[in-house]
């Protein structure tokens, strides 16, 4: 078969792309990864006992317009880099900007507290449990995002690896917000974005594995 009657034959009987039928899928992947995440925080670690408070409420809508944020803009850029020469679309100055919003908030809290204060600023009580944990309740949610991303047809596989990392980082971070204790500003820009950072990173790394065609 000559190079001409097989483009022939390959174009016959082609259907229309359903390009709503991508988004469906990366927003079903979003609930459910944000369903397994919560549930998992609240069997595995359970909610703060001192949401009946006004200071508590208040913190855990910042972490959580912080986390929602981050996880919605990356889930719309996730739709279209999963299309060909969808990841032209993307505004890296976009994604940013949840990060950019909470560092500069972050700042203004030390900066209007004493010094001395920083350290434990910084480092919580729970540090460690937030960095270890965000990560692991990602897993499911970042393990839905490859699936979905994979019903498409991404060509920078690196760019829609991290896009599904950053999404999961998100929705695990919604989750964690939900029990985390910590509320200091600086202590949320360091150990949420920071983790958020690590799942965008090992999402990345990941994706050329998982999402080759």
């Amino acid at each position: 078969m000559k190079t001409d009657e097989l483009i022939t034959a390959l174009s016959l009987g082609v259907e229309p792309v359903n390009r709503r039928r991508v988004n469906r899928t990366i927003g079903l992947a979003l609930v459910v990864g944000t369903l397994v995440a919560v549930v998992a925080v609240l069997v595995g670690l359970g909610v703060r006992d001192d949401l009946t408070t006004p200071r508590a409420v208040v913190f855990l809508l910042m972490k959580l317009a912080f986390a929602l944020s981050t996880a919605g803009v990356a889930s719309v850029y996730l739709a279209r880099a999963v299309r060909p020469g969808g990841e032209r679309k993307i505004s890296v100055g976009l994604l940013a900007i949840p990060f950019a919003a909470i560092m500069l908030l972050a700042a203004v809290s030390l900066g209007q507290a004493p010094s001395s204060h920083w350290d434990r600023m910084v480092l919580g009580s729970e540090w460690l449990e937030c960095f270890l944990s965000i990560p692991i309740i990602a897993i499911v949610p970042f393990a839905l995002a490859i699936w979905a991303a994979r019903r498409a047809a991404p060509t920078n596989l690196v760019r829609a690896g991290a896009l599904s990392g950053l999404v999961a980082g998100g929705v695990s971070s919604v989750a964690y917000a939900l029990h985390c204790a910590d509320d200091s500003l600086p202590f949320v820009a360091v150990w949420y974005g920071g983790t958020i950072v690590l799942c965008t990173l090992t999402g990345a790394i990941l994706g050329p594995r998982l999402l080759r065609w």
